[in-house]
């Protein structure tokens, strides 16, 4: 018995969906689930901050001025770092994207205006999900505290960043940018210090530089190993 042409192409048809659905894409749909967090401030240094985190830990960190002049630009280029996530903010992450649906959905704040710290967005893809989310402020608990980590994660790797051009350039300085990441780590405003453990750590033991710096190196490097 011969199958109907018209019947034999839709076979061929639903066949093909099914295959393509047997292999997702693999930017779209990871093999590992992967939280990406974008943002894009004009007015910040800097301005662009990308961190994209697999379940696994591993973690890629960007940071770029792509509105700034191009002599600016090149004086500051796109900086680049990979490293292993702590498990506890890995954790907190992934339990987070599960609490506001995977990003699926519309989490901006709009009663009112607010003072804009930057276009944020937040991406979330596995295997068989793949959703984002975009927003200035979100009153939803989930997305503030997933917000304020990867911020955290940002503002731990740029003090970094100074601490070593500091160090190079202007040791009698260090004291002073040591003293602004012991005030943000009070505030609960840096995460993932272990990133810059090993920094620390030289600059504790280097008594080519203050004491007083080097104590609050110390007490930095402390807190790196607290968690």
């Amino acid at each position: 018995m011969r199958f109907p042409r018209a019947i034999f192409l839709l076979c061929l048809a639903v066949a093909a969906m099914r295959g393509q659905k047997a292999e997702p894409n693999g930017e779209q749909n990871p093999m590992v689930p992967t939280i990406t967090y974008d943002r894009m401030w004009e007015a910040y240094t800097p301005q662009n901050v990308v961190i994209t985190v697999q379940s696994t830990g591993a973690t890629k960190y960007v940071s770029r001025n792509p509105q700034k002049p191009k002599a600016e630009q090149e004086a500051d280029p796109e900086y680049t770092l990979q490293f292993t996530m702590s498990k506890q903010n890995r954790d907190k992450l992934f339990l987070g994207a599960k609490g506001a649906d995977y990003f699926h959905g519309d989490f901006r704040y709009t009663k009112h205006p607010v003072s804009s710290t930057g276009k944020k967005t937040l991406t979330y893809a596995d295997q068989g999900r793949h959703f984002e989310t975009t927003y200035d402020y979100s009153e939803n608990k989930d997305i503030e505290e997933i917000t304020n980590l990867f911020q955290g994660i940002s503002n731990t790797i740029e003090h970094g960043r100074k601490l070593q051009f500091l160090r190079r350039f202007d040791r009698l300085g260090l004291e002073a940018e040591l003293k602004g990441m012991e005030s943000a780590a009070e505030g609960h405003n840096l995460e993932e210090l272990q990133v810059i453990a090993p920094l620390l750590e030289e600059i504790a033991k280097d008594r080519a530089i203050l004491n007083i710096a080097r104590e609050r190196a110390k007490r930095l490097l402390a807190k790196s190993t607290s968690k």
